[in-house]
């Protein structure tokens, strides 16, 4: 990238530019490799994302009721199969329920409480932790299902 200076007979007296020829000096950034990358990485954190989402491994029995609308995160226990109860991804003991729940809830008993139990958990099981968590005094207690396909 040589570039002619000064008054020799070739330049007429012109700066910055180069000798006969040549291509004039590129003053452009190529932005094409970045967007490129950009767009690699937007598809890597949209297929990572849903895999980022853990939980406890249930199989969600189907009804037809509607979804809830909810602004908050609400506060999840789960029955597996096994008929292990988990606060969130933590198991407790079905006597730890009430007072974990009353320790973790910030509207106190107005918070919302969601159950999930496992379409092979034991009936009693996941009915003995919503009777316990009804007992206490906590109102929004709802049971999670999956929406009804048809087959």
């Amino acid at each position: 990238m040589g570039m002619a200076v000064g008054g020799s007979k070739g330049s007429g007296g012109r700066r910055g530019r180069r000798s006969r020829g040549g291509k004039a000096v590129m003053s452009e950034i190529n932005v094409t490799p970045f967007v490129d990358v950009m767009l690699v990485l937007l598809i890597i954190f949209m297929v990572a994302a849903p895999m980022m989402t853990v939980g406890v491994p249930i199989d969600l029995p189907e009804t037809q009721a509607k979804a809830l609308n909810s602004d908050t995160q609400p506060i999840t226990v789960s029955v597996n199969p096994a008929g292990e109860i988990f606060l969130q991804e933590t198991p407790i003991g079905i006597d730890e329920v009430v007072p974990k729940l009353e320790a973790i809830a910030k509207t106190g008993y107005e918070e919302r409480i969601y159950v999930r139990g496992d379409t092979n958990a034991d009936y009693g099981t996941v009915m003995k932790v919503m009777a316990r968590i009804s007992s206490a005094g906590f109102k929004n207690l709802g049971l999670v299902t999956l929406q009804e396909t048809d087959k």
